[in-house]
């Protein structure tokens, strides 16, 4: 922990780098969409000293000492409650006061122990619950740390992870080689598709898909530090819906009937979260909606929900103390 002095300091310093462009574009979508709930978020977003990081621990590189060490600096098991889904190897550590616990560096031929998260990606692996022996696709995988959540939770039958973008697909290969073990590794497919043509090159070939869609990351987008940069992202935020809207339409191509879907973001706005599962559950007949409110209410002590969404949809709220998310998360299903 920092002492007062220093951490005063840090506050004024990470303070003056809010971007001031990007704050007011929130403050006017965000007072609109949330209300007064708006002003407690706001405070958690613009002040980086109080954000928490959860651990997830690998299963393929298991290390009693560290859950040892984790109890003693006050860490607890996150998702005490029954939870609908909740696999005996995934253990995720999390406390209450801020800090981030150190990271591991990637070593050739080693694998890490944990993994450094935001406790609220774990709930759209936890909503897609992934059994043994499923052929399972992850849309947009880097930088992977949901994939390696699926892992820790069940071994698919066939694992697809894609990503795009050259150096997140670089990135994701990483993260994989940091936690998965070899012979494991080999069965798990990496490519970089379009992830919206994905669905006509491989049309009902999985049991579960998970669509963590390219959205207008809150937390990073806040702390920009080229105004000019933050302006046009602001503009192309648009064009983001459009896009989530069709790797959603292209991954329903790709389930099987009678496979789910989950979509997430890590956006608080409106236009990239209800507003694309609305569109897509208006627009394709063979899709329904999958009710998450009984794993919204098992973990309700870990996480706090903005009120009035759908039974198949959350929002996480980042509140001090509780200072996860945003994570918006929806679940669908083929028929």
């Amino acid at each position: 922990f920092l002492s007062p002095k220093v951490e005063n300091k840090a506050k004024g310093k990470l303070q003056k780098q809010v971007c001031g462009v990007v704050l007011e574009h929130f403050e006017k979508q965000y007072t609109a969409e949330l209300g007064s709930a708006w002003s407690r978020v706001r405070e958690v977003l613009t002040s980086p000293w109080c954000w928490q990081h959860a651990l997830l621990l690998n299963r393929f590189s298991p290390c009693p000492e560290l859950e040892q060490s984790l109890a003693g600096q006050g860490y607890q098991p996150a998702f005490p409650a029954a939870l609908p889904y909740l696999p005996a190897a995934l253990k995720c550590f999390l406390r209450s006061s801020p800090g981030r616990f150190p990271g591991q560096r990637h070593q050739a031929g080693r694998l890490k122990d944990y993994y450094l998260l935001n406790a609220a990606s774990l709930l759209p692996v936890l909503a897609l619950e992934v059994k043994d022996g499923e052929a399972v696709l992850d849309v947009c995988a880097a930088p992977g740390g949901k994939a390696v959540a699926i892992l820790q939770c069940a071994w698919p039958g066939r694992f697809h992870c894609n990503e795009y973008d050259d150096s997140r697909s670089r990135w994701l290969e990483q993260t994989m080689e940091s936690f998965i073990p070899e012979p494991l590794i080999n069965l798990v497919m990496v490519s970089k598709l379009d992830g919206r043509h994905i669905g006509d090159l491989k049309p009902e070939l999985y049991d579960k898909v998970l669509v963590d869609a390219p959205c207008s990351n809150d937390r990073s987008w806040l702390f920009s530090s080229d105004p000019h940069q933050a302006t046009l992202r602001l503009l192309q935020r648009k064009e983001l819906s459009c896009l989530q809207f069709q790797l959603l339409r292209s991954a329903i191509k790709a389930l099987r009937p009678g496979g789910s879907l989950v979509y997430s973001t890590c956006t608080l706005s409106r236009a990239e979260n209800s507003d694309v599962i609305n569109l897509i559950l208006n627009s394709c007949s063979n899709i329904i909606p999958v009710d998450l409110s009984e794993m919204a209410k098992a973990v309700s002590q870990e996480f706090t929900f903005f009120g009035g969404m759908q039974q198949h949809e959350l929002l996480v709220l980042p509140e001090k103390g509780r200072a996860w998310g945003p994570m918006y998360v929806a679940k669908l299903k083929k028929i």
